[in-house]
């Protein structure tokens, strides 16, 4: 793969990752900002982007989104088959949270 098949890949992966983060925070804030792990400076950011300055950004040669399952308790949640699948869905957003409020406390002291 050669340099310019990468940047034209990230390109699209961050111009379709902006575009679902904003339908996202436009139906549900309060959801997409736990779903996306960002704060609420973030959100109402996002959601004031026209679509040049979406592009503009997604154009850039670095992967605007980030994988969320870096943290240990996320992936044995994930991996744990044996449960419902509601209440996993539910232990996974009650995790979810907590990384996410943690993350906001501790930027905030």
């Amino acid at each position: 793969m050669s340099a310019v098949d990468s940047s034209k890949e990230i390109a699209d992966l961050n111009l379709t990752y902006m575009l679902l983060a904003q339908k996202l925070l436009r139906q549900d804030k309060a959801a997409a900002m736990l779903r996306l792990g960002i704060s609420t400076e973030m959100a109402d950011l996002l959601v004031g982007m026209s679509l040049s300055e979406v592009i503009k950004i997604a154009t850039s040669n670095f992967v605007l989104c980030a994988f969320r399952l870096d943290e240990l308790p996320i992936v044995k949640t994930v991996m744990q088959g044996d449960r419902q699948a509601a209440l996993q869905q539910a232990h996974i957003s009650i995790v979810l949270a907590g990384a996410q409020h943690q993350a906001a406390s501790s930027s905030a002291a």
